[in-house]
Protein backbone atom coordinates (compact mmCIF):
# COMPACT_ATOMS: atom_id res chain seq x y z
CA UNK A 1 0.00 0.00 0.00
CA UNK A 2 1.24 3.48 -0.81
CA UNK A 3 0.35 6.66 1.05
CA UNK A 4 1.18 10.27 0.33
CA UNK A 5 0.50 13.35 2.38
CA UNK A 6 1.30 17.05 2.52
CA UNK A 7 1.20 18.87 5.85
CA UNK A 8 1.72 22.61 6.28
CA UNK A 9 3.41 23.99 9.39
CA UNK A 10 3.33 27.69 10.16
CA UNK A 11 6.87 27.75 11.53
CA UNK A 12 10.47 27.97 10.36
CA UNK A 13 11.98 24.82 8.88
CA UNK A 14 14.43 24.52 11.82
CA UNK A 15 11.59 24.39 14.33
CA UNK A 16 9.66 21.76 12.35
CA UNK A 17 12.81 19.65 11.88
CA UNK A 18 13.57 19.79 15.60
CA UNK A 19 10.01 18.73 16.39
CA UNK A 20 10.29 15.78 13.98
CA UNK A 21 13.53 14.75 15.73
CA UNK A 22 12.05 14.97 19.27
CA UNK A 23 11.19 11.44 20.52
CA UNK A 24 8.87 12.76 23.23
CA UNK A 25 6.88 14.83 20.74
CA UNK A 26 6.71 11.93 18.30
CA UNK A 27 5.53 9.50 20.99
CA UNK A 28 2.86 11.93 22.16
CA UNK A 29 1.53 12.32 18.62
CA UNK A 30 1.38 8.67 17.52
CA UNK A 31 -2.21 7.43 17.93
CA UNK A 32 -2.33 4.51 20.37
CA UNK A 33 1.33 4.78 21.35
CA UNK A 34 2.03 3.13 24.70
CA UNK A 35 5.83 3.02 24.60
CA UNK A 36 8.48 4.78 22.54
CA UNK A 37 11.88 3.97 24.00
CA UNK A 38 15.40 4.48 22.61
CA UNK A 39 16.97 1.28 21.24
CA UNK A 40 20.17 2.69 19.75
CA UNK A 41 21.13 5.69 17.65
CA UNK A 42 18.06 6.96 15.75
CA UNK A 43 16.21 3.72 16.60
CA UNK A 44 13.24 3.26 18.92
CA UNK A 45 11.27 0.36 20.36
CA UNK A 46 7.56 1.00 20.00
CA UNK A 47 4.42 -0.56 21.48
CA UNK A 48 1.03 0.65 20.31
CA UNK A 49 -2.57 -0.43 20.02
CA UNK A 50 -4.50 -0.10 16.81
CA UNK A 51 -7.88 -1.10 15.44
CA UNK A 52 -9.13 -1.63 11.92
CA UNK A 53 -12.82 -2.50 11.74
CA UNK A 54 -13.38 -5.41 14.17
CA UNK A 55 -9.68 -6.31 14.35
CA UNK A 56 -7.72 -4.67 17.13
CA UNK A 57 -4.71 -5.40 19.22
CA UNK A 58 -1.26 -4.47 20.33
CA UNK A 59 1.78 -4.24 18.09
CA UNK A 60 5.42 -4.03 19.10
CA UNK A 61 8.37 -3.30 16.93
CA UNK A 62 10.93 -0.72 15.92
CA UNK A 63 11.05 2.63 14.20
CA UNK A 64 14.37 3.81 12.82
CA UNK A 65 15.43 7.08 11.21
CA UNK A 66 17.85 6.80 8.30
CA UNK A 67 19.44 8.91 5.58
CA UNK A 68 18.99 12.11 7.58
CA UNK A 69 19.70 15.27 5.62
CA UNK A 70 19.17 17.92 8.32
CA UNK A 71 16.45 20.46 7.59
CA UNK A 72 15.62 18.61 4.34
CA UNK A 73 14.60 14.96 4.64
CA UNK A 74 14.91 11.55 6.27
CA UNK A 75 13.53 8.03 5.98
CA UNK A 76 11.53 6.17 8.60
CA UNK A 77 11.81 2.39 8.67
CA UNK A 78 8.96 0.64 10.49
CA UNK A 79 8.79 -3.01 11.51
CA UNK A 80 6.15 -4.31 13.88
CA UNK A 81 4.06 -7.34 14.72
CA UNK A 82 1.41 -8.52 17.10
CA UNK A 83 -1.45 -10.98 17.40
CA UNK A 84 -3.47 -9.13 14.72
CA UNK A 85 -0.64 -9.37 12.16
CA UNK A 86 2.40 -7.45 11.03
CA UNK A 87 3.35 -4.16 9.45
CA UNK A 88 6.54 -3.28 7.61
CA UNK A 89 7.05 0.03 5.97
CA UNK A 90 9.20 2.87 4.88
CA UNK A 91 8.40 6.52 4.47
CA UNK A 92 10.36 9.50 3.25
CA UNK A 93 9.64 12.84 4.90
CA UNK A 94 10.76 15.89 2.96
CA UNK A 95 10.64 19.42 4.35
CA UNK A 96 9.92 22.07 1.72
CA UNK A 97 10.25 25.72 2.80
CA UNK A 98 7.23 27.80 1.76
CA UNK A 99 6.24 31.47 1.97
CA UNK A 100 4.59 31.01 5.35
CA UNK A 101 6.41 28.14 7.00
CA UNK A 102 7.21 24.68 5.71
CA UNK A 103 5.40 21.82 4.04
CA UNK A 104 6.22 18.28 5.09
CA UNK A 105 5.71 15.88 2.18
CA UNK A 106 5.31 12.23 3.12
CA UNK A 107 5.61 9.28 0.75
CA UNK A 108 5.14 5.89 2.40
CA UNK A 109 5.06 2.27 1.32
CA UNK A 110 3.52 -0.14 3.81
CA UNK A 111 3.05 -3.92 3.80
CA UNK A 112 0.46 -5.37 6.17
CA UNK A 113 -0.22 -9.04 6.76
CA UNK A 114 -2.04 -11.43 9.04
CA UNK A 115 -5.55 -11.12 10.40
CA UNK A 116 -5.59 -7.33 10.11
CA UNK A 117 -4.89 -7.57 6.35
CA UNK A 118 -8.09 -9.56 5.85
CA UNK A 119 -10.28 -6.47 6.37
CA UNK A 120 -9.41 -5.30 2.85
CA UNK A 121 -7.14 -2.80 1.14
CA UNK A 122 -9.70 -0.01 0.96
CA UNK A 123 -10.37 -0.04 4.69
CA UNK A 124 -6.68 -0.45 5.53
CA UNK A 125 -5.79 2.49 3.29
CA UNK A 126 -8.44 4.71 4.86
CA UNK A 127 -7.33 3.77 8.38
CA UNK A 128 -3.63 4.32 7.60
CA UNK A 129 -4.44 7.72 6.07
CA UNK A 130 -6.52 8.68 9.14
CA UNK A 131 -3.70 7.68 11.52
CA UNK A 132 -1.13 9.64 9.49
CA UNK A 133 -3.40 12.70 9.41
CA UNK A 134 -4.01 12.46 13.17
CA UNK A 135 -0.26 12.23 13.82
CA UNK A 136 0.54 15.33 11.78
CA UNK A 137 -2.42 17.30 13.13
CA UNK A 138 -1.21 16.57 16.64
CA UNK A 139 2.33 17.54 15.65
CA UNK A 140 1.07 20.79 14.08
CA UNK A 141 -0.65 21.67 17.36
CA UNK A 142 2.77 21.59 19.09
CA UNK A 143 4.17 24.44 16.96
Amino acid sequence: MELKGHYVFDAPVERVWNLLMDPKAIAACIPGCQEFEPAGKDRYRVVLTAAVAAVSGSFSGTVAMADKQPLRSYRLLIDGSGKPGFVKGESVLTLVPADHGVTVDVAATIAIGGLVAQVGQRLLGATARMLMDRFFKSLQSRI
